[in-house]
């Protein structure tokens, strides 16, 4: 193997300059030259590409975002696009292939590895932590820290005003960040997409912690729940309570990698040019109890990482 290449793709994450980073030293370290593809998938259908040293990736690793750029890219779901990112690999020499990204960018992946002979592992790196055969992603733990801090913020005026605040994180279809950040802010209701809520048992949790002495709350919500907007117009009207909704938004998605962060983006980069330069491809990195591993590509795409309930039940146990 000579070259190899690197492609951050689907919704950007903290830490993937930091993986950028550790993929091309690492990789130096070994002889292998390295190609960054840029703005994602639409890199190996247009053969948008340069070379990445040691030297040019200096000064990265604290940055959000990612440098090679990311997009959607809907032609690579066609049958001609992964055709032609498979020419592209071929003509560029490409030997092995490290995709940073999340479920979706995997799934691509997992595609394109029908259809060429580079290796190609996955590296990762999503807020939603939702990714099979790692305990966490790259991303996650900055996120997590991003809304913990505009959170606490929001608890001050929700006390000082009285108010119950509906904070929306991201989370369309999964709730492993609205469950953390719950948790470790101490919200009253935590709502996930993988869990059915009953309107009724939040207005009887806030009527019950008002007659308790609670005149303030939060509730963390997954953007993926429902109209976060018409649930706040619902607990007015059925509680009395004074409601406000904030939401977080893209924030979530940017600022500078949490250590947390940077640590996985580092392991798994090593993990990564170590499985491609031993020839072994069409797996993804991961952590599993505390421990470096990988998963087979299609398995990881194919099976749903469970959320962690207990925690939900814990929050719960905590709030009162």
């Amino acid at each position: 193997m000579k070259n190899i290449g690197v492609v951050t793709s689907g919704g950007d994450a903290p830490g993937m300059n930091a993986a950028i980073r550790a993929v091309v030293r690492i990789a130096y370290s070994k002889d292998l030259r390295v190609l960054g593809f840029e703005r994602g998938w639409e890199g190996l259908l247009t053969n948008t590409l340069s070379q990445l040293t040691p030297r040019s990736v200096g000064g990265i690793i604290q940055l959000g975002g990612t440098i090679l750029r990311t997009s959607r890219c809907p032609q690579f779901r066609k049958r001609e696009g992964i055709e032609k990112a498979a020419e592209t690999l071929a003509s560029n020499n490409v030997s092995g292939l490290a995709v940073i990204g999340g479920n979706g960018s995997f799934k691509a992946a997992l595609e394109l590895s029908r259809e060429t002979d580079t290796l190609i592992v996955g590296v990762p790196a999503t807020i939603d932590n939702d990714v099979f055969g790692t305990d966490e992603t790259i991303g996650f733990d900055t996120a997590v820290n991003t809304a913990v801090t505009e959170i606490d913020k929001i608890r001050d005026t929700a006390i000082s005003h009285e108010r119950i605040f509906i904070v929306e994180v991201m989370g369309r279809t999964r709730g492993f960040l609205a469950s953390t950040v719950g948790l470790t802010v101490g919200a009253e209701v935590i709502l996930v997409p993988e869990v059915k809520y009953k309107k009724e048992t939040i207005f009887k949790t806030i009527k019950q912690n008002s007659a308790k002495g609670k005149r303030s709350g939060i509730i963390v919500a997954a953007e993926g729940v429902g109209d976060t907007r018409k649930i706040a117009r619902e607990i007015e009207e059925n509680t009395g309570a004074e409601v406000r909704l904030s939401i977080l938004g893209y924030a979530q998605r940017g600022g500078n990698p949490t250590a947390r962060s940077r640590l996985l983006a580092s392991l798994f980069a090593n993990k990564a040019v170590e499985l491609l330069s031993n020839g072994q491809g069409n797996r993804i990195v991961g952590l599993q109890k505390g421990r470096m591993t990988s998963t087979a590509l299609e398995k990881a795409c194919k099976t749903e990482k469970p959320l962690d309930l207990s925690l939900l039940r814990l929050a719960s146990i905590l709030a009162t």
